[in-house]
């Protein structure tokens, strides 16, 4: 198999599979091996050997789990920033007297203010839409609602269904268990997917790569529609990226690995920790309640032994939960 027809990066093939246990067991992997396999170097499982250049040790799969998680984590919090300061900039602008210039017809960006008028925006592009429907949803919105504010979204996307369109939704690992989503699949038919992250961003509707809805401030009661080309490629990569990386849920729901006797939810937190979070932002960024997250911290530092915050990061550090490497040798 040559480089030019095996192009996958993202995807572990059956030979790199075989690669990487050579390497595991001890074997000599050389960069020319490697080269026919990208798979193993883009996910982080090989990387060079500190004696000889030209040889590659394997990187145990828990430790290249975790960068890839704490990189897409970085990359997750930089869109938040990004977003907001895109709002920032425009909002003001967009509500400057517009003077007697031709309106476009369609605009790029616009202001949608009011929880109504945001619902008629999405109800009325969602009935023109009729290819794909892309979906982020954080855990605000599914906790401490109540259930009739979920009717009017499981109509449209029922009729959207209907009418042969492909719905793929976005949440974050709590939610996996959560009434609201469990009663939404339940009741809900057609070609309908959805996977779990421990973040993702803001909530984000995306349409036939048309048209999307982001919010525009904290309480939801603005929000943007965005038309622009490049907004919209932008917001369609981001969400494929995010896709690839998540864990299944629905139609076939996939088991987080617990690995050395850590949950994901565990190591989710303990990264967090360790990056000197307090339990409100811990609590928030894993769509938790406060009380939860201080629960699960609490079995963290009773099975790591520590009796203090400063000791428990010290002790996660140590412990080798996260990236700490085992020497291959």
């Amino acid at each position: 198999m040559t480089s030019e027809v095996h192009q996958h990066a993202e995807e572990m093939c059956e030979p790199g599979l075989g690669l990487y246990a050579r390497a595991l067991r001890g074997d000599r992997v050389t960069r020319a091996e490697a080269e026919d396999t990208p798979c193993l170097l883009a996910a982080g499982l090989l990387r060079p050997d500190r004696d000889d250049p030209g040889l590659l040790q394997p990187v145990p799969p828990a430790v290249a789990l975790h960068r890839a998680l704490r990189s897409l984590a970085d990359r997750v919090a930089d869109e938040r920033r990004h977003t907001a300061r895109l709002v920032e900039t425009f909002e003001p602008l967009l509500r400057l007297p517009r003077g007697r210039t031709v309106e476009p017809e369609a605009p790029a960006v616009s202001v949608l203010s009011g929880q109504d008028r945001i619902n008629d925006a999405i109800t009325s592009a969602m009935a023109e839409a009729r290819r794909d429907m892309r979906c982020i949803q954080p855990h605000t919105a599914h906790i401490n609602r109540p259930p009739v504010v979920h009717l009017l979204p499981m109509a449209r996307d029922q009729a959207f269904l209907d009418r042969g369109g492909r719905i793929r939704t976005l949440y974050q690992h709590t939610l996996r268990h959560a009434p609201t989503i469990a009663a939404r699949y339940e009741q809900i038919r057609g070609d309908v997917e959805a996977r779990t992250l421990d973040e993702v961003t803001d909530r984000l509707i995306l349409l036939d790569r048309s048209v999307a809805f982001v919010p525009a401030n904290k309480d939801r009661t603005l929000a943007l529609e965005v038309r622009h080309p490049t907004l919209i490629r932008y917001f369609a990569a981001t969400f494929e990226h995010l896709w690839r990386l998540a864990t299944p849920m629905y139609p076939e729901a996939v088991r987080q690995p617990t690995l050395n006797g850590v949950t994901p939810r565990q190591r989710a937190i303990a990264t967090l920790l360790v990056e000197g979070h307090t339990d409100s932002v811990i609590a928030d960024r894993l769509g938790m309640n406060v009380r939860t997250a201080r629960v699960h911290i609490a079995k963290l530092a009773a099975g790591l032994g520590s009796e203090s915050r400063a000791q428990l990061g010290y002790l996660i550090a140590r412990s080798g939960i996260l990236d700490q490497e085992r020497d291959p040798t």
